[in-house]
């Protein structure tokens, strides 16, 4: 029987394991399908607070980790498989064995949504990124393409025309599915020019002079008429959308129409008692490192909360 578990690696597990070990509740951290989360594909970070040089995203997420468990956080393998949340004690079943703890912190992350490219996944981090707020500056002076047709593809294009010299909206269908407004802000603006009715077929790149790959173009696809032609680029910024990773919890948890977890702001309770969600799996607005430690921090706040009223 554990005090606390946590379900996840990334900026708000962690930073829900170093608060939970320092309040002596010995968590048990469990590290999910893809440790270290989405930062584990992220090469260099620039804008968390105390990375003043820049950091890798791996090497971030080893200090974090280690940062917890130097507080008493256990960090294990595994994935859980099946959860019952629905009475004390909260019961999770992984390949390795079954799991018991008087609190839950969910913050298992949200996936971004891909095209299913080989040469997508190959450049993914060196070119092909679907964060501008987070990788847009490293691409001033440069021409990018921007996937999707909604209203986080246009503010992704807006966000970077501070920085490009030309933004290219590429999408499949001939009308925008964003809303009137920001589909006319994107338009107007000079640097943005919209490729309807396109494709990405494949990312073209290179090994730059350090040796680290980049992309130099894509071939784009014609979705009317199925032809190919190829384009120079420097960057692709994907914006069809986050997929919170919160399948197993369907049927107990409250969740919004696109699956993220609803909590009871400003708390990060969940709908159910003693289980709490942090991170992208409940924030479907900023997606930030920071953002996702910060609510992974008043997770960890919360559950001793509701454990010293529990055992009081």
């Amino acid at each position: 029987m554990k005090n606390v578990i946590i379900l996840g690696t990334g900026p708000a597990g962690y930073a829900a394991a170093i608060y939970t070990a320092r309040a002596d509740l010995k968590p048990l951290v469990i590290e999910g399908p893809e440790p270290n989360g989405q930062l584990a594909m992220t090469t260099e970070i620039e804008n968390y607070p105390g990375a003043a040089e820049g950091m890798m995203g791996p090497a971030l997420m080893d200090l974090c980790r280690a940062q917890a468990e130097r507080f008493g956080a256990e960090v294990v393998r595994g994935t859980v498989k099946k959860a019952d949340l629905s009475g004390s004690p909260i019961t999770l079943e992984t390949e390795e064995g079954e799991y018991q703890c008087k609190t839950l912190i969910i913050a298992t992350g949200a996936t971004a949504r891909r095209m299913g490219l080989p040469s997508e996944t190959e450049y993914w981090g060196y070119g092909v990124s679907a964060c501008a707020t987070c990788d847009g500056f490293f691409f001033r002076d440069k021409e990018v393409m921007v996937v999707g047709g909604g209203d986080s593809a246009m503010e992704e294009a807006l966000f970077l025309t501070k920085f490009c010299t030309k933004v290219y909206i590429v999408h499949r269908r001939d009308e925008l599915r964003a809303s009137k407004i920001m589909g006319e802000r994107a338009m107007k603006h000079e640097k943005i020019e919209i490729l309807w009715n396109s494709v990405i077929d494949e990312i073209l790149g290179a090994v730059g002079e350090h040796g680290a790959k980049k992309v130099t173009g894509v071939k784009l696809k014609d979705t009317q008429t199925d032809a190919i032609t190829e384009r120079p680029i420097d960057g692709v910024f994907l914006a069809v959308g986050h997929t919170p990773n919160t399948d197993i919890f369907k049927g107990q948890l409250e969740l919004n129409d696109d699956g993220f977890v609803n909590v009871k702001h400003p708390s990060t309770q969940t709908n159910l008692p003693g289980v709490f969600a942090a991170g992208d799996v409940m924030d479907p607005h900023y997606k930030q490192a920071i953002t996702a430690a910060g609510s992974g921090c008043r997770a960890a706040l919360d559950a001793e909360r509701y454990l010293s009223h529990l055992e009081g």
